[in-house]
């Protein structure tokens, strides 16, 4: 027989549903979920200004109960309530909807489920006024959708651009919304609109001069279409009103990295790096800067000169330990990587990674975010993880290879050996068996990192492989195919 309080219970659920806020919207996936999002909407919430901070103290919110931490969720909450009573006082109510919303979802998380009645009941007065007793259409909560797609990743540009849209439709000169989907125009970077992305850029900035982010946006888009000077000034100018704000110093310094004008771009990825010391992306894009540099000196022709050389070697060293930092602090380096066309880059930072202690969600993630960059590569060839095949190597040479391989599989002494599970999976891949291939890639790796101190090699062997000994990589006959499949 059914209690009156699951009955309470499955009823709340029902309700729970209807909301509009962080928990309704689909968001992320919770092994998603960056390592730095929760430091950057924090650096948000430090630049913006009152009246925009309450909508980064939602999502905050929502980081906080992602990482099981709903106390803090709830203190989230609290400082986005008072936001917007303190600054929206004519909106108030419409406002509070996504808020009190996500409170009655933490407060059902932590079973509390007369607290959650309380904020359902909230919604429910201020919905009841319009159709729907628990959700409503407006412009003000299709922004705060929008704002906080933009927050979650490339992947939800397109939704975010969409909510923008709907909301410019019942108030088209807001300068909120006008930004909003400014911003969401020129992060999805569609070439054939790109005049028309101009267009928007420069219209927010009419309805928000003091934007200095839309500058630098704008600043960007134009340095594509050839209009360097027009896009410095911009910069130039956001910088001067702008000099601690990071997302405007790091969009700077990608300016600044494109003309060439190296040094620059470091400085201000620097600086920027002095707000966030744990953003794993700008680690990445100062050690790009670096290894371009290098690439920099080396063209001048003066390369072989003492002071050069010695500068090149230094260059040398300083990519590397812009690849460690983020290790070092326990960071995945691997999150930088959202550009899967620097495989190299990646590469090394695999084996770092590996070769490092991270956290257990970090360590489960490494195999399948390699792979999906390796994968990349290889598209137009077939799905599924590939080898580590040079990039671009010809279909003869492949053939050749597949011979070479075949011959050293006829003659392989037992399955324990030195690389065979390597062999193995190169074989299937190459025959198209790639769920054969990878499962042997899986045992390979797991072989190679049995004991690593990390424990990294558990999540990919059974127990019973677990306690057998371990070889290195490299032994055995094979070893020479190996380097000459293996190198970049």
């Amino acid at each position: 027989m059914t209690s009156v309080s699951e009955v309470n219970k499955n009823s709340l659920e029902r309700i729970l549903l209807q909301l509009k806020c962080h928990f309704t919207w689909n968001l992320f996936k919770k092994e998603s979920v960056s390592h730095d999002l929760e430091d950057r909407v924090c650096n948000q919430i430090e630049f913006l200004k009152p009246e925009f901070r309450a909508t980064m103290y939602n999502l905050l919110a929502y980081i906080k109960h992602l990482n099981g931490q709903n106390e803090a969720a709830l203190e989230c909450l609290r400082q986005a309530e008072e936001l917007i009573q303190q600054e929206r006082t004519n909106q108030a109510e419409v406002r509070s909807l996504v808020t009190w919303g996500n409170y009655a979802w933490v407060y059902y998380h932590l079973g509390r489920l007369s607290e959650a009645q309380v904020y359902v009941d909230k919604v429910k007065q201020v919905c009841e006024k319009f159709s729907n007793p628990y959700s409503i259409e407006c412009p003000e909560l299709d922004c705060e959708e929008g704002w906080t797609l933009l927050k979650c990743g490339r992947k939800q540009n397109e939704r975010a651009k969409v909510c923008f849209e709907k909301a410019l439709e019942g108030k088209p000169n807001n300068p909120e919304f006008s930004s909003g989907l400014a911003i969401a125009m020129y992060s999805l970077d569609d070439k054939p609109q790109q005049q028309f992305s101009v267009d928007v850029l420069k219209k927010a900035i009419e309805l928000s001069p003091d934007n200095q982010y839309i500058k630098v946006l704008l600043a960007l888009t134009l340095q594509k279409m050839n209009e360097d000077t027009e896009g410095e000034q911009l910069v130039l100018k956001a910088l001067e009103e702008a000099p601690r704000q990071t997302d405007v110093l790091r969009n700077a310094a990608k300016f600044y990295q494109k003309k060439g004008d190296l040094d620059k771009a470091i400085e201000l990825l620097l600086r920027a790096l002095e707000s966030m010391p744990n953003d794993s992306h700008l680690y990445h894009q100062i050690e790009s800067c670096y290894r371009e540099k290098g690439k920099q000196i080396q063209k001048t022709g003066d390369s072989e000169t003492n002071g050069n050389r010695k500068k090149i070697e230094e260059l040398r060293e300083l990519p590397i330990d812009y690849m460690n930092k983020p290790i070092e602090k326990g960071l995945n380096p691997l999150h930088a990587y959202s550009d899967l066309t620097k495989l190299p880059e990646m590469r090394d930072c695999y084996q770092l990674a590996v070769s490092k202690e991270l956290p257990n969600t970090e360590r489960q993630q490494l195999p399948q975010h390699y792979c999906n960059s390796q994968e990349y590569h290889e598209r137009s060839e077939d799905t599924g993880c590939p080898t580590l095949l040079p990039i671009g190597t010809k279909s003869t040479e492949k053939e050749k290879m597949k011979c070479q391989l075949q011959n050293v599989a006829e003659n392989q002494v037992p399955q324990n050996a030195p690389n065979s599970w390597y062999l193995q999976g190169l074989i299937h891949k190459m025959n198209g068996d790639l769920l054969q291939a990878a499962e042997c890639y899986e045992r390979e790796l797991g072989r190679l990192l049995r004991n690593r101190p990390s424990g990294i090699g558990s999540f990919l062997l059974p127990a019973s492989e677990l306690e057998e000994g371990s070889e290195e990589m490299g032994q055995g006959a094979d070893s020479a195919t190996l380097r000459e499949l293996s190198k970049p």
